[in-house]
């Protein structure tokens, strides 16, 4: 990836990708990415990714069924997400909705894009680990083409306020 980074440059905003999935910290990392984008001007892009197993082609119909309650419950979950985002920062996030591999979607997104200068990912302060994207991506995010900022899932929201 050598897509250039704009996001400072006349005529564009900075924006912050942050990711919506099923574990309870979601919503750290959409408090601290609308808290960001308040302090620096800038806007939210809320990825959810579907992931989705190869089908057998005799169960197509099957398969369709399953992608469409897949893309209907992504819709729900940035809802809940965006409607955060509005009450933290008065703002209208972008929504995308990608399926595949999280790692791969990531970086496309952020390849597509040319404004997005962070991603925001938050972490489960639990015994059982951080969290599957950011296992998922912990061999990849030194080459990432922008900064990664991890928030704890302990945060409070003012905790972090006092850090956005």
């Amino acid at each position: 990836m050598t897509t250039r980074r704009r996001s400072y440059e006349t005529g564009h905003k900075p924006k912050c990708l942050v990711i919506v999935d099923d574990t309870a910290e979601w919503d750290r990392a959409v408090y601290y990415a609308s808290r960001w984008a308040i302090r620096v001007g800038g806007g939210v892009v809320m990825l959810r990714i579907i992931e989705i197993e190869d089908q057998n082609q005799q169960w197509l119909g099957v398969a369709d069924i399953m992608r469409a309650e897949a893309h209907e419950d992504a819709n729900a979950a940035l809802d809940r997400a965006a409607g955060r985002a509005n009450g933290i920062a008065a703002i209208t996030p972008e929504r995308v909705i990608r399926e595949g591999d999280p790692t791969e979607q990531i970086l496309d997104v952020i390849d597509q894009d040319v404004d997005i200068a962070l991603l925001v990912l938050a972490a489960n302060p639990g015994p059982e680990g951080p969290g599957p994207i950011i296992a998922m991506m912990a061999n990849t995010v030194g080459s990432f083409p922008i900064p990664v900022t991890i928030i704890s899932g302990d945060l409070s929201d003012e905790e972090i306020d006092a850090l956005s």
